[in-house]
């Protein structure tokens, strides 16, 4: 007799939807959090895309604990001194069933476990999984905590323990720990009064922006950001770690940068900054993909790098929460068929690739690696803002030199090769396509 029937381990978004999937069976289902509560390691928030949850919790968006709809996107290129922007409104986003939304992590962690709770799982706080337990065939067959006397036995394993997932790697799941894998988000959390916020982006109501920017990380492929919640802004990095190590500075000296530049400054001044915060990210995404699958256990959300950072796309609580459903239901599924191993367990990989979750890795699978080369993150930033503010400088009296010419004259002074160019856009397109 097991101590439960499926045991999912984090409860995080992945662990919290893979416990609501799992217990509306009916079977015995015991979410485990090494934090005192759900969400108590998460620092504030980021931007969540939440119609994964239409499925299990219908008209989720009535009582989630959001805190801004996100109706603007846009993308910032930066220079030093120079910024381009592509910036998009929609109101449809302001409305049910919505598209994403700002939301702090500590609340919105512990209210989807509390729906685990509500179908019928045990939640087990303050206790870490700190290794596998076997059966004499070498499956696995639950976890050893960090209590006294705290073996854990299950039927099946859900591992959502987070990206550096030593369930996982405890079971030979995952070879790619490479550094060059790996990023580092740095955030600040800056208060501002709701009413600043408003003006300064343009907002009304419960409306909210999600700023993407790229050229602002210097010698350091990554990013940046900046989003709105209520009376907050978030502003901040994502680093990859070689090149982070590889240089002297820290990474809160490269925000401060961000936090300093002219596009980015007087949406942010006056602020006062409540929480710096920092966290590893699996940026690799379907590159970097453990098996999903051991005998008796499977593993989702970012301890599966289930992470989508291609550009335009920055996803991650989605593919958690999709892979977590996905997880949850095939051990109900193996359960009933009386098979945990790899075999009865094939119905996880079976959801995940032939829903979102596995095939939008799939196609956008190279486009990280393309978003981190020098020539995306240093070459094209610099190259597009030039080409722009030549096209809007009034040269009088010498005549307006004609586009073809700018870019030709831009092209050879960034010594970017059009071939280059044209290669870069076309993997570009077929990812995207």
């Amino acid at each position: 007799m097991t101590d439960t029937d499926i045991l999912v381990v984090g409860a995080g978004p992945a662990g919290a939807a893979a416990a609501i999937a799992a217990a509306r069976s009916g079977l015995r289902v015991t979410l485990l959090e090494r934090g005192p509560f759900p969400g108590s390691k998460n620092m504030y928030g980021g931007v969540i895309y939440g119609r994964v949850l239409d499925g299990i919790i219908p008209r989720w968006w009535e009582e989630a604990p959001i805190q801004r709809w996100v109706t603007r996107r846009a993308t910032m290129v930066l220079t030093p001194t120079q910024a381009l922007t592509v910036d998009f409104r929609a109101d449809a986003w302001g409305e049910p069933p919505y598209n994403g939304a700002t939301a702090f992590r500590p609340d919105f962690d512990n209210w989807l476990a509390g729906h685990a709770v509500a179908a019928g799982a045990q939640l087990i706080c303050s206790t870490t999984a700190v290794g596998l337990l076997r059966d004499d065939t070498g499956a696995v067959c639950g976890v050893r905590t960090d209590r006294p006397d705290g073996d854990l036995s299950a039927r099946v394993v859900i591992a959502c323990d987070g990206v550096n997932s030593f369930l996982a790697k405890e079971a030979g799941l995952y070879p790619h720990t490479a550094a060059e894998h790996f990023t580092v988000g740095v955030k600040e959390t800056i208060a501002l009064p709701r009413a600043v916020i408003d003006e300064r982006f343009g907002l009304r109501g419960d409306h909210g922006a999600d700023y993407e920017i790229i050229g602002c990380t210097g010698d350091i492929p990554g990013g940046g950001f900046l989003y709105t919640n209520r009376d907050t802004v978030a502003v901040g990095l994502v680093l990859r770690l070689p090149e982070l190590a590889a240089q002297s500075r820290r990474p809160e000296e490269l925000l401060a940068d961000l936090k300093a530049h002219p596009a980015v400054q007087p949406l942010i001044e006056g602020g006062e900054l409540l929480e710096y915060s920092a966290h590893v990210i699996p940026e690799s995404g379907f590159e970097m993909m453990p098996e999903l699958t051991c005998d008796g256990m499977v593993v989702a959300g970012d301890a599966a790098a289930m992470c989508l950072a291609a550009g335009i796309w920055l996803e991650g609580v989605n593919f958690a929460i999709g892979s977590g459903i996905a997880a949850g239901r095939a051990a109900v599924e193996a359960m009933r068929l009386g098979d945990t191993s790899v075999v009865g367990l094939a119905g996880y990989r079976r959801r995940v690739e032939s829903d979102f979750v596995l095939t939008d890795h799939r196609k956008l699978a190279g486009i990280p690696e393309l978003i981190m080369s020098p020539r995306v993150q240093r070459s094209y930033p610099q190259l597009a803002a030039n080409v722009v503010e030549r096209i809007f400088t009034v040269t009088n009296p010498v005549p307006k030199p004609g586009f073809g010419r700018i870019v030709r004259d831009e092209l050879k002074a960034s010594g970017v090769r059009l071939g280059d160019l044209a290669r870069d856009a076309w993997r570009g397109m077929k990812g995207f396509g």
